[in-house]
């Protein structure tokens, strides 16, 4: 796997946004503020989503979950490997897992997992794990890019008063 520590791009950092404001749309929608995008390989938003955990009554309901099956259900493998997850949070071990199994080129990512975890602490509904995305990824075989944490204060700022 590729691990990069360069900082993101401009482009990066303004896909990583919109990432956050779709996180607050999930939050106002009901569920956990969670949101990611797929960015395609010339920079054109090619799909996006959110968390549904609590609306589809389904634990594994995760942004990035959801944004790979609908990605590897409508693109092939070839253009996955060009495109970009861009993710409000740092992908858990099981969005990692949907990553890597559809293919995705590159990862970027705002708040990191173990800061997530220092926000919520035990909330039953998201017992988060101290698992970087970049140790379950580097277990695979294929390369994936992962650049963050980035934009950590601004993710951040949908959760407060969330967990409560």
């Amino acid at each position: 796997m590729t691990i990069t520590s360069r900082p993101p791009t401009d482009a990066e950092l303004d896909w990583l946004r919109s990432a956050i404001e779709l996180a607050a749309q999930s939050r106002a929608n009901g569920n956990h503020p969670f949101g990611a995008l797929l960015v395609g390989p010339d920079g054109a938003l090619l799909l996006q989503a959110e968390n549904t955990g609590r609306t589809d009554n389904d634990a594994t309901g995760h942004a990035e979950r959801n944004l790979m099956t609908a990605a590897s259900r409508r693109f092939d493998a070839a253009l996955l490997a060009r495109c970009t997850m861009v993710t409000s949070a740092e992908p858990c071990a099981m969005c990692a897992g949907a990553a890597y199994w559809s293919g995705v080129g590159r990862i970027v990512y705002g708040l990191s997992e173990k800061r997530l975890g220092e926000l919520i602490g035990p909330h039953p509904e998201n017992l988060t794990m101290d698992l970087p995305c970049r140790q379950v990824l580097a277990a695979g075989q294929r390369d994936i890019e992962v650049i963050g944490p980035a934009l950590e204060d601004e993710a951040a700022s949908g959760h407060v008063g969330f967990w409560g």
